[in-house]
């Protein structure tokens, strides 16, 4: 095995994650960089409410200051680097931050922060100069939207995290990096790679995608959990990263959890859509990956293929999509359907019919029992939400009109709540720019230094073919009724108003049926409220598994949709709880 490699940690998956992960990481064990992902894409929109609230100076992730004052002189004494996108929106005013938290604690540690991922300044220029800002899920150019944009913000890579590490930084505070980024930077700097050393950046980028969702590796939302020996006190995951991109994936020693190779397949399908990885530094081919176990609470990762990167850059773009009301009922006992019909009749000709408002949505979940065990048995659901511009339209009024019913409707009904928050409705707009207007700045010692895409540098251009694995045939004989789960995990969750759905097998064997069972058409036909949508299949068949992309199932983002699941995290449990036949040689080799 390799000797030298660099002892990256990840404490934070996201805004609201465990405070104090980063102290345990610093304390627990020996580790070279602590790294924080903080940024989905809706926390954007989060922040820049805050900042509109709290002021120009605001719209950073205020815990990682909390982090950062608990963890420095650790940090200091021990010789770790700290490097977070927690920056958000606003860099420069959590570095100015950090450096009074440092000079209150007498520490003489240097602070970076990277800028130039903001586009919102530039956008009717860019605009002008012939970027659509297409979406790219919808294939429909901004300008063609309802709405205003409210952050406009380029995924930059990790090249300026490198720099500001070369330059010495200890502490480096990012804006909207992509999540491996954080990873890739201090590998890079670590082993000094050239821009062009794809197949290292690629295995670096893998290792960023595995720990960039925090205890996702190592155990958290797992399909097979009864294998976690304990969920208290969860480890949050580590990857040693080796000089040509291979590395481990371990936790510290005596924390709960579990690193197999299970759960490191089920986070390297995690919101992906084809196994060719994009990011601004490199193209990273999941499709080669190798991932072995060597040791307890320790997976081995290897022979990752990389590409020369795109010529653009991804921009999440957040838009005022104006306002939504909503509330669920609970409908109970005989004819649910029917009251159903007379609820929402009676609720929609008080308030002035439905055509007044921009999105309307009625969903019928029956969850009732025939001859119920239980009061709750007979009770289904029904939510009710609606979407105007206009904020009187879905006020108080709405809710009222619904409370005003109680008395005056059918039987044995009630509200629970809200379907969703009432309030702004935050439109997610995915889309691309041209590399070239990408001005990634880094601020040092009172130094501002530029860093050039990759594309732009006249590289030779390399793209890795994959090369196709052969599955085996199986024949499909003597079979039996299985739960999908029984033998299958699986691992969902939203990409934007999308949703990815990763399958895995254990085994090349039950791969192998896998891999002709289920089809798109199959997919559809066990969960049937997908058929309306457009899914593509992709294949990895070096880790025994498959990738769906349900394209529009989330409609326009988090915020936005009306789904009960608005992030799709479960819908690979649903999909592991429907009945399927298998061959019995195929239980047989679990």
């Amino acid at each position: 095995m390799k000797k030298e490699f660099i002892k990256i940690a990840n404490c934070s998956g996201y805004y609201g994650d465990k405070l104090s992960a980063a102290k345990d990481l610093v304390d627990g064990g020996p580790i070279d960089v602590l790294t924080g992902d903080y940024l989905a894409e809706l926390t954007m929109a989060i922040l820049f409410n805050q900042k509109m609230q709290r002021g120009e100076d605001k719209g950073y992730v205020g815990t990682f200051l909390k982090q950062i004052n608990e963890i420095a002189k650790s940090c200091k004494q021990k010789n770790i680097k700290i490097v977070s996108n927690a920056g958000g929106l606003n860099p420069k005013s959590m570095a100015n931050e950090i450096e009074k938290i440092l000079n209150a604690q007498s520490l003489d540690m240097k602070v970076a922060y990277i800028d130039g991922d903001d586009l919102m300044p530039r956008i009717s220029d860019l605009n002008q100069s012939g970027e659509e800002f297409r979406n790219i899920d919808k294939n429909m150019n901004l300008n063609d939207s309802d709405f205003s944009p409210l952050t406009a913000n380029a995924y930059l890579g990790a090249w300026g995290i490198k720099e500001a590490l070369d330059l010495g930084a200890d502490i480096v505070v990012c804006p909207r990096v992509t999540d491996a980024a954080v990873v890739i930077g201090p590998a890079a700097w670590k082993f000094n790679w050239q821009r062009d050393n794809y197949d290292a950046l690629a295995g670096a980028l893998a290792a960023g995608h595995i720990i960039e969702c925090g205890c996702q590796a190592t155990g958290g939302n797992y399909a097979f959990f009864k294998e976690v020996p304990s969920f208290d006190n969860v480890g949050y995951p580590i990857a040693e990263i080796f000089e040509d991109g291979s590395f481990n994936v371990t936790k510290h020693p005596d924390t709960g959890g579990l690193v197999s190779v299970g759960t490191v397949t089920a986070q390297l399908l995690y919101e992906i859509s084809s196994p060719a990885y994009i990011n601004p530094d490199v193209i990273a081919h999941f499709d080669t990956i190798k991932i072995e176990t060597i040791e307890k609470d320790k997976v081995f990762i290897s022979g990752c293929r990389g590409s020369s990167p795109p010529d653009k850059h991804k921009v999440c773009i957040n838009l005022a999509g104006g306002y939504r009301n909503g509330m669920e009922i609970i409908l109970t006992g005989l004819d649910i359907e029917d009251k159903a019909k007379v609820f929402t009749d009676a609720l929609f000709n008080s308030v002035g019919g439905k055509d007044q408002f921009d999105e309307v949505s009625v969903q019928l979940h029956r969850t009732d029992k025939e001859d119920p065990a239980s009061n709750e048995e007979a009770m289904a659901s029904l939510f009710v939400s609606v979407k105007s511009k206009d904020q009187n339209l879905v006020g108080r009024l709405f809710s009222a009109k619904i409370i005003e019913l109680a008395l005056a409707n059918i039987p044995g009904f009630f509200a629970q709540g809200g379907v969703k928050s009432s309030g702004p409705v935050i439109v997610y707009w995915p889309a691309l720019v041209d590399s070239k207007y990408i001005k990634e700045r880094v601020h040092i010692d009172g130094d501002q230094i530029e860093i050039l895409p990759t594309s732009q540098l006249e590289l030779e251009e390399i793209y890795y073919q994959t090369q196709p694995i052969k599955v085996e045939e199986i024949e499909i004989e003597n079979e039996k009724d299985i739960n999908f789960g029984d033998i299958y995990g699986a691992r969902s969750g939203d990409k934007g108003g999308c949703a990815n759905l990763g399958v895995w097998a254990k085994n090349s064997h039950s791969f192998a049926f896998l891999y002709n069972f289920l089809t798109t058409e199959k997919l559809k036909e066990l969960l049937p409220d997908l058929k309306e949508f457009k899914i593509e299949r992709y294949e990895l068949s070096n880790i025994f598994s498959l990738n769906f992309y349900i394209h529009d199932i989330l409609q326009d983002g988090v915020s936005s949709n009306d789904r009960k699941d608005s992030q799709a995290k479960s819908l690979g449990e649903y999909l592991r709880a429907k009945k399927i036949k298998v061959p019995k040689s195929i239980v047989g080799n679990i």
